[in-house]
C-alpha cells in the first residue's frame, strides 16, 4: 500500500509540475507579446518611406517584430 501511495504522490507531483510548466509558458508568451507592443506601435508610426529603408512594408510590421520567434 505504501508503494502505491508513493506512486500516486509522484504522479500528482508530475501533474502539478506539468501544469505549472504550461502556465509558465503561457505567461512567458504573454510577457513576450506585450513587451513587443511598443515596438509594433513605434514601427507603425513610421512613414512608408522609413519602413522601405528597413526593407519592409506596413503589412509586414508584426512579422518583422516577431522575426526571431516565427518564420512566416
Amino acid at each position: 500500500m505504501a508503494i502505491q501511495s508513493t506512486n500516486l504522490s509522484i504522479s500528482l507531483r508530475d501533474r502539478m509540475d506539468a501544469f505549472f510548466a504550461r502556465l509558465g509558458q503561457g505567461l512567458n508568451a504573454y510577457i513576450e507579446t506585450s513587451s513587443r507592443q511598443a515596438e509594433i506601435a513605434a514601427m507603425d508610426a513610421k512613414s512608408d518611406e522609413e519602413l522601405a529603408k528597413l526593407g519592409i512594408t506596413r503589412d509586414r510590421i508584426v512579422h518583422y517584430v516577431f522575426r526571431d520567434l516565427l518564420w512566416v
